[in-house]
């Protein structure tokens, strides 16, 4: 009985607290967009992107969301549930499932959702990694709906690492910090599946030397 008063306890105030660090860290981190122009472009003639980031950088990732609604792609874990309630705080739905639970429901749900005026996000090495590694589920949904993969990343000059398998990124108050959107990557017609995997993998990786790079332009570098 304990646990589990424990636990509904955490999911009523773990969320709320969740929110309000989230917005001290946006009103305290000087930020930077780049690249918002390419899912704009495309909210502005009425389309919808999917967008893809790493992992560790989930806790910043609603901050600079400009888009008209998102349904994001969260584990079915009990750390999912957290996660999931806390996005609901910032008017962002999720999809539950992964590729350890529930993956399957949670992709139709997706595919079904792209016909949809939402904006499809995912974490493409969650919820277990290998860290900065691209699976599957985004190629797939990339190869299905015809939508275009936003890449998207967060960096800053300071904060901290946790040592989980994804090394997640907690930005301290007053660092420097930037956003940077890629251009959209679309499933060309008879692409083999590992080449556009590949292709996301380099521009994600390209997002984060160019988000890198600006940081380098005030004297910093990214924790």
């Amino acid at each position: 009985m304990q646990r589990s008063l424990g636990n509904r306890l955490l999911l009523v105030l773990g969320p709320w607290l969740a929110a309000l660090v989230i917005r001290f860290l946006a009103r305290t981190v000087r930020c930077d967009v780049l690249g918002l122009e390419y899912p704009r472009r495309l909210w502005s003639e009425g389309r919808f992107v999917i967008l893809s980031f790493w992992h560790d950088q989930l806790l910043m990732m609603v901050n600079a969301y400009r888009g008209p609604r998102a349904k994001i792609l969260i584990s079915a874990s009990k750390d999912g549930e957290l996660i999931a309630k806390t996005m609901a705080r910032f008017g962002q739905e999720a999809v539950r499932g992964s590729s350890h639970r529930g993956g399957r429901a949670a992709f139709r749900e997706l595919v079904a959702l792209a016909r949809e005026p939402v904006d499809l996000v995912i974490t493409p090495d969650g919820p277990r990694g290998p860290r900065h590694c691209i699976k599957e589920g985004v190629v797939q949904l990339a190869r299905i709906t015809g939508r275009g993969v936003v890449p998207y990343t967060f960096q800053c000059s300071r904060g901290y690492r946790f040592a989980s398998w994804d090394r997640f990124l907690f930005p301290y108050p007053f660092a420097r910090g930037v956003y940077v959107y890629g251009p959209p990557l679309y499933f060309a017609a008879g692409e083999d599946a590992e080449a556009f995997r590949l292709r996301l993998e380099a521009a994600m990786q390209e997002n984060e030397r160019l988000g890198a790079a600006h940081l380098e332009g005030y004297g910093l570098s990214p924790v």
